[in-house]
């Protein structure tokens, strides 16, 4: 399912990040293909969580993640919500976000520091699994089929994409499994900033009294062991 949050973040706080951000990014434009965002991920700026800038937004970001789990139905004692990495996404004209998923993690999440909601700057495009009402495979695609793209029926159910307009203060929530690409930046007047978040689900810590935890959740990380790098 889709998560959307929208909050009304204080304008000196944004302005910091922003400038937080062009600090990190420093003189690099791209991924490093021109026609690429900059994202932090790649280029070692992966745990904006821990700069002081970010700190108090990301937690109050992960509040609304856990939210978000309770609207899927999940019973937040069984469950831990851990955050992988969180990093910055910076496109400049023209520049995109190639579509892709996050194997490593469960839940994805972005969050908008700009954007007036037009779409001009770029949007997230979240690409379905499966088209549940797609009758006969292949449809949704286009291609000259008998979809009428410009129903509400057809955006509304058999739509190939979902696309989501970035609006400052826009929290956006998602299965991580869930291929999704940014559309071109249009706006010659701005940059598209927004910040990006891998999460994972494991089974809460275990006590020593505890039942193991179950097969479909892997045990919480302080249980694990490293396995040791040979010599």
């Amino acid at each position: 399912g889709l998560g959307r949050v929208q909050l009304a973040p204080d304008p000196l706080d944004t302005a910091f990040q922003l400038q937080a951000i062009n600090e990190l990014r420093g003189g690099a434009s791209s991924n490093p293909d021109p026609g690429c965002a900059w994202t932090g991920d790649l280029n070692g700026v992966w745990q904006l969580h821990r700069h002081p800038a970010f700190t108090p937004l990301i937690a109050s970001l992960l509040g609304h993640a856990r939210s978000y789990l309770q609207g899927l139905g999940f019973d937040l004692s069984q469950v831990s919500l851990h955050l992988q990495r969180c990093w910055p996404v910076v496109s400049e004209l023209d520049q995109v976000v190639g579509r892709h998923h996050h194997p490593n993690a469960h839940v994805s999440a972005v969050y908008y520091l700009n954007g007036d909601g037009s779409g001009r700057s770029g949007c997230l495009r979240l690409f379905p699994p499966q088209h549940c009402n797609e009758l006969v495979p292949g449809l949704a695609v286009g291609h000259g089929g008998p979809i009428d793209e410009s129903s509400s029926g057809g955006e509304l159910w058999n739509a190939p994409w979902v696309d989501v307009a970035p609006q400052a203060g826009l929290l956006v929530l998602f299965p991580a499994r869930t291929d999704h690409a940014v559309t071109p930046n249009n706006d010659s007047d701005d940059l598209r900033l927004s910040l990006a978040f891998d999460l994972a689900l494991t089974a809460p810590l275990a006590s020593a009294d505890d039942p193991a935890p179950p097969e479909y959740l892997a045990p919480h990380p302080a249980q694990w062991i490293e396995v040791a790098r040979p010599a």
